[in-house]
């Protein structure tokens, strides 16, 4: 990319207004803003997300379903905040940071997000891991591959293109879990007053649990990564409505597929006293009622699409994050000769993660679960900084958020704030 063409999209996000389009030509440019939310939205449902889910359900039936319908509301809010700072400002979340709070706070932020990030980014190997083990695939060398395909897509420009690939077969074996929960008659009533009314012992292991489902539904990674690619893809504060959609879509897709993916193993697994998950194959039985026999294969290739999204996903992430905090050009835009240190940096962080499946009789499972709780115990840390930016009008302008918005946002902040204490604090008294 040449100067000119850099320092125009450095820009600010400022320009003459666009004419009034007719209908079709607002729903055509509908279509061009949609991507950011959508892909977001659903790299939450990755192999942390569908293994945390499917304990949830194993462990606690029905109980933590309220926990869903909290978190959708909670996901919408931070995800509209971090596409408007994006439209707004044309910056990455630590850009901002520093530019506002100074080096020391955005060295703060980076180091918080990539210790999430890498937690996130070893449990897309892990369950990819667990998905090929089902065939006897060894986790060292599923590892492998995979971290060689992704870093191959990413490098010759590939993965805009292939991401909507892997959403797709998300989205169709994820879908396969709404036909598997019809068809296990679960107990809708029960089902019904658990999503409305919370329910269980908020105990240790249970506030373990509400930590994982909310660590994998929103999450540090997806905070900075909506905004990085509302910026990488140029889109401007005219886009705000278009984007609203986006993330709303998202976060709708998101959220059902969670929902019924603990139905599924609330009425499989937990209805016939199967309350623990140790291995892919235990979180496959709950497809049986569609898949029967072949319920393992296609839980694997659910899992795998799922893992190749989100290893395209947080590792880009935290390369944005990096490479922002430094000054450094970033973007898959820019050619690898063009930003060596942005990919150099997306490599390592993806080679750094692949290495810990080489550690001998790793619980995959585990991994994954333990993963959602790290993001979620780290989560508050970078919403503070979310909140104090969104309402700084010097730097978002005439999209600032306004007074409800922010009211919203801080109170989904202080909520995981005590839910974290709270955590820690029933740990220790246990």
């Amino acid at each position: 990319m040449n100067l000119a063409a850099r320092e125009a999209a450095q820009a600010p996000r400022t320009g003459p207004p666009r004419r009034r389009l007719g209908r079709r030509a607002r729903f055509l440019a509908t279509i061009a803003v949609l991507g950011p939310g959508i892909v977001s939205g659903f790299a939450d449902n990755d192999a942390g997300g569908i293994t945390t889910y499917s304990i949830a359900g194993a462990k606690f039936g029905y109980q933590l379903l309220w926990l869903i319908l909290v978190t959708q509301v909670a996901l919408l809010i931070t995800q509209e905040i971090g596409a408007r700072m994006g439209l707004a400002t044309g910056k990455g979340l630590v850009g901002l940071i520093r530019e506002r709070f100074g080096i020391r706070w955005a060295a703060f932020a980076t180091v918080t997000m990539l210790a999430a990030n890498l937690g996130t980014t070893v449990s897309e190997f892990a369950g990819i891991g667990a998905a090929l083990s089902i065939f006897g695939v060894p986790a060292p060398i599923s590892a492998v591959v995979a971290a060689i395909a992704v870093i191959t897509l990413i490098g010759v420009g590939s993965f805009n293109r292939v991401q909507y690939f892997f959403v797709a077969i998300g989205v169709i074996v994820s879908g396969a879990y709404i036909v598997s929960a019809i068809l296990a008659s679960p107990d809708w009533g029960q089902a019904l007053h658990s999503l409305i009314v919370p329910s269980g012992t908020f105990n240790g292991v249970y506030m373990l649990a509400v930590v994982g489902v909310v660590g994998t539904t929103i999450t540090p990674w997806g905070q900075q990564f909506i905004q990085a690619y509302v910026v990488d893809k140029r889109l401007r504060p005219e886009d705000m409505s278009a984007e609203r959609i986006d993330v709303l879509i998202g976060v709708f897709i998101t959220n059902v597929i969670a929902a019924f993916i603990v139905i599924a193993c609330a009425a499989t697994l937990w209805a016939n006293g199967i309350f623990s998950i140790s291995s892919a194959a235990d979180a496959a039985q709950a497809l049986e009622p569609i898949a029967g026999n072949v319920a393992a294969v296609l839980f694997a290739v659910g899992l795998v699409a799922a893992s190749l999204l989100g290893l395209g996903v947080v590792p880009l992430s935290s390369a944005y994050t990096a490479a922002e905090v430094f000054g450094w050009e970033q973007g898959v835009e820019w050619r690898i000769r063009e930003a060596p240190a942005f990919y150099g940096l997306l490599v390592f962080f993806i080679v750094f993660a692949a290495l810990f499946m080489l550690i001998p009789g790793l619980p995959l499972i585990q991994v994954m679960f333990s993963a959602q709780v790290f993001n979620g115990l780290l989560l508050p840390v970078i919403l503070v900084f979310v909140m104090l930016l969104v309402g700084d009008r010097k730097i978002m302008g005439h999209l600032v958020s306004g007074r409800i918005n922010r009211i919203l946002g801080w109170g989904v902040t202080l909520l995981l704030i005590v839910m974290s204490v709270v955590l820690v604090a029933t740990s220790f008294l246990s």
